[in-house]
């Protein structure tokens, strides 16, 4: 669930990546009219996303904003905001990697049972 190695630094840039896009699209969306809070609204996802704190619930919330920001706002780059959308998709279904928050908090667990502690006797 937590893979670490080369898989685990993909998952990290496939964060980063997330981030990087998260922000221009806001910035994108400020850009246009929207109102200048948005941008400070997006900031906090983005922070979870790249520290992987509860990375999937904030990257489902991240695939909803630029999938808005694609329909509500008269998308200017169409493509590059399915693509954002997409890669937070599948970060959310990935998980964070073993350089992560997430990984620290509900990571693997060694669970050692004492033998002399047997139940039925």
């Amino acid at each position: 669930m937590f893979p670490a190695g080369w898989a685990g630094a993909a998952l990290v840039l496939l964060r980063v990546s997330v981030c990087a896009t998260l922000i221009a699209d806001g910035a994108a969306c400020c850009g246009s009219g929207a109102p200048s809070w948005l941008l400070n609204g997006v900031l906090v996802p983005v922070f979870f996303v790249l520290v992987g704190l509860l990375t999937p619930y904030v990257c489902f919330v991240c695939c909803l904003f630029q999938l808005s920001v694609f329909f509500f706002s008269g998308a200017f780059h169409p493509f590059h905001l399915l693509i954002s959308a997409l890669n937070a998709a599948v970060l959310a279904v990935l998980g964070p990697g073993a350089y992560s928050i997430d990984a620290r908090i509900f990571g693997r667990r060694i669970v050692t049972l004492d033998p002399s502690s047997k139940r039925g006797r």
